[in-house]
C-alpha cells in the first residue's frame, strides 16, 4: 500500500504541470486562439520562478515572477496574432522557439543550484490517515491550486456569462462582434490567462517536480498539452482526466523496471510520446466528431471590419 501512495503521488506530480498548462490552453482556444507556444511560455515561467526563488527566497513571489512571465509572452503572442493579424500557427511556434532560447540565456548561472523545499500542506489527524492521508492531505498546494482551477474554469465556461461570452466569440466572432462584444480585448484576456496558466505549469517543474534548473526542462510538456485539449474535447474535466493519464504514464516508466518489468528505459521513456501521438491519430480519425466539439473559429482572425 505504501509503494501504491507513493506511485499515485507521483503520478499527481506528474500530471500538475500538465494540468496546468492544457487547462489555460483550454480557455484560450475555446475564445478562438490556437496557441502553439504553451511549450515556450512554460520554460520562461520555469526559469522566472526559479531564478526569483533563488533570489528572494520567497515562493510566493516565484510563483507570481512565473505567472506574471507567462502572461507577458502570451500577451506577445496576442500582438503577433490579434492586433497585427499573423498566422498564428507560425507565430506559435516563432513564440515557442524563442522562449526556449530566452531561457536558455537567462538560465546560465543557475545551473546546479536547487530551490528550497517547497511547503506541504499538513492536516493534523487528516494527514496520519494510512493510505488516504498522505495522498489526499499531505500534498503541494499547487496541486490543490489546480485542481480547484479546473473546476473553477468548467464553472465559468459553463455557468456564468462571461464564460457564454468567451464561448461565443471562440463559435462566431462575427456574430459576436455584431452584438457589441469587443473580440479582440476578450481574445487577449483569455490568452494571457492561459499564458499565465502555463508559466504556472513551468515553475511547478522547476520549484517541486525537479527544484532545480535544467536547460529544456519542459521536454516537450508543451506540446502533450495542447495534444491533451483536444484529447479532451475542449471540456475541463476531461483535461482532467487526461492530465492525470497521462501522468500516470509517466510515472509508469519510472517505477516499472523497481516492480521488476524487463523493457529498456529508452523504451519506457517513450511511452508518453508514443501514447500523444495514439490519441492524436485516434482523435483525428473522426473528422466529423472534431469539427462538432472545436471551436468554430479556432485560429481563424478577426477582422473587425467585415
Amino acid at each position: 500500500m505504501e509503494l501504491l501512495a507513493n506511485i499515485l503521488i507521483s503520478a499527481m506530480i506528474a500530471a500538475t504541470p500538465l494540468l496546468f498548462a492544457a487547462i489555460g490552453e483550454l480557455v484560450a482556444e475555446r475564445s478562438g486562439v490556437l496557441n502553439l507556444s504553451v511549450e515556450g511560455m512554460m520554460i520562461v515561467g520555469a526559469i522566472a520562478g526559479f531564478s526569483t526563488v533563488i533570489a528572494t527566497k520567497s515562493v510566493l513571489l516565484a510563483l507570481a515572477a512565473a505567472i506574471a512571465s507567462g502572461a507577458v509572452m502570451a500577451a506577445l503572442f496576442g500582438v503577433l496574432a490579434l492586433t497585427l493579424r499573423a498566422n498564428q500557427v507560425a507565430s506559435g511556434l516563432a513564440l515557442s522557439m524563442f522562449g526556449l532560447g530566452l531561457s536558455a540565456l537567462w538560465g546560465q548561472g543557475y545551473s546546479g543550484l536547487s530551490a528550497p523545499a517547497f511547503p506541504r500542506l499538513f492536516v493534523p489527524g487528516l494527514s496520519d490517515i494510512p493510505f488516504l492521508g498522505k495522498l489526499l492531505f499531505g500534498q503541494d498546494g499547487l496541486i490543490y491550486l489546480s485542481l480547484t482551477m479546473v473546476a473553477a474554469v468548467a464553472w465559468v465556461l459553463d455557468r456564468t456569462r462571461l464564460g457564454l461570452i468567451v464561448r461565443a466569440i471562440g463559435e462566431n466572432h462575427d456574430a459576436a462582434h455584431a452584438i457589441g462584444y469587443r473580440v479582440v480585448a476578450l481574445r487577449y484576456l483569455a490568452l494571457m490567462f492561459g499564458g499565465a496558466m502555463a508559466g504556472l505549469g513551468g515553475a511547478y517543474l522547476s520549484l517541486v517536480q525537479t527544484p532545480l534548473w535544467v536547460e529544456r526542462m519542459t521536454a516537450g510538456r508543451g506540446w502533450i498539452a495542447l495534444a491533451l485539449v483536444a484529447f479532451a474535447a475542449w471540456r475541463p474535466w476531461r483535461v482532467l482526466l487526461g492530465a492525470y493519464l497521462f501522468g500516470g504514464i509517466t510515472i509508469l516508466q519510472l517505477h516499472s523496471q523497481a516492480l521488476g518489468v524487463k523493457i529498456d528505459a529508452q523504451l519506457l521513456s517513450m511511452l508518453p510520446y508514443l501514447a500523444t501521438i495514439v490519441v492524436l491519430v485516434v482523435i483525428s480519425r473522426d473528422v466529423v466528431k472534431v469539427k462538432l466539439t472545436a471551436p468554430q473559429c479556432l485560429g481563424k482572425p478577426f477582422h473587425a471590419a467585415d
